[in-house]
């Protein structure tokens, strides 16, 4: 069987033993999508462009649901606070019993999945979801060329500098850094790369261009995306791009405190040189040739 018929049955497996099909899903008298929805919700509640945006809904479909959810008196939608232009949706007194109810109707299902199963297997397939999951997350996970000026991009670089201070001995100050400002990360001066898992920036890398190479910068995957094969994914278009703009040389340099990010680059085909800046920050400078762009490569 190849990959893909690998995928749809699968899939079809899933969908069959977690009721997708059912109209009455865990017993309650709606199908999977919309007790989903409820418990997305989740007792804080929600703008509905983020449920939307994590379940992969579109935004018609998404509105169906929720009037039917209100119908029943589940939930309640109506402006944000502070924001008349954005819609929020929260559970009701009988939307939290609800999800009460489903928590523990799904509770008994995995349990009863679990107990039909000996022991080794229970272990094989506990163990093999948590790789399934990861892998889909990872597979979940968009890149997209971004305005550093973006809300999302800001999010992103000032989760770099806070880390970056919190790992560093002496702290870190950006503006004691070499600068890769948002003019620097613009086209044609340069590109930032974002990461975005469900509609949430998780991720960033920035391409800094010099006449003669470019400089890697501001490389930071959020701590609950890391192990995704994020950064790999960052550093390779950075790359992409760098070869599309003709750079035949990228540099980078870096901080003993990041074992992870050298261990990347090592494996990337980078490699250790003397230092080419005076960064206040690093210990490490490393270089990678570029090739032209390999769809050129191909037309030759």
């Amino acid at each position: 069987m190849n990959a893909v018929a690998r995928v749809r049955s699968f899939n079809r497996a899933v969908t069959r033993h977690v009721g997708a099909l059912d109209d009455r899903f865990l017993g309650r008298d709606r199908p999977l999508g919309a007790s989903r929805l409820l418990f997305e919700i989740g007792p804080e509640g929600s703008e509905v462009r983020r449920l939307r945006d994590r379940l992969g809904l579109d935004s018609g479909y998404t509105s169906r649901l929720l009037r039917t959810l209100e119908r029943q008196g589940l939930v309640r939608t109506g402006p944000a606070t502070g924001d008349s232009r954005v819609r929020f949706v929260t559970l009701t007194a009988a939307g939290r019993r609800e999800v009460a109810v489903l928590d523990r109707r799904s509770d008994q299902a995995a349990a009863e999945l679990l107990e039909r199963l000996a022991p080794s297997q229970r272990e094989a397939l506990t163990a093999a979801m948590g790789t399934v999951e990861r892998l889909l997350l990872a597979s979940a996970v968009e890149l997209e060329v971004a305005d550093p000026a973006t809300p999302a991009a800001r999010y992103c670089i000032a989760q770099y500098f806070e880390e970056l201070g919190r790992r560093f001995e002496a702290g870190f100050d950006p503006a004691r850094s070499i600068s890769a400002d948002a003019e620097e990360l613009t086209p044609p001066r340069g590109w930032l790369v974002l990461a975005m898992l469900h509609g949430e920036p998780v991720g960033c890398g920035g391409l800094k261009c010099a006449p003669a190479h470019g400089e890697i910068k501001r490389m930071w995957v959020a701590p609950a995306a890391r192990g995704l094969g994020v950064a790999r994914r960052i550093l390779a278009r950075l790359e992409a791009i760098a070869r599309e703009r003709r750079l035949p040389l990228l540099r980078l340099e870096t901080s003993r405190s990041l074992t992870e990010a050298q261990a990347l680059y090592r494996t990337s085909g980078y490699r250790e040189v003397p230092a080419f800046n005076d960064e206040p920050y690093a210990h490490h400078w490393f270089e990678k040739a570029l090739g032209p762009p390999r769809h050129a490569a191909r037309a030759r």
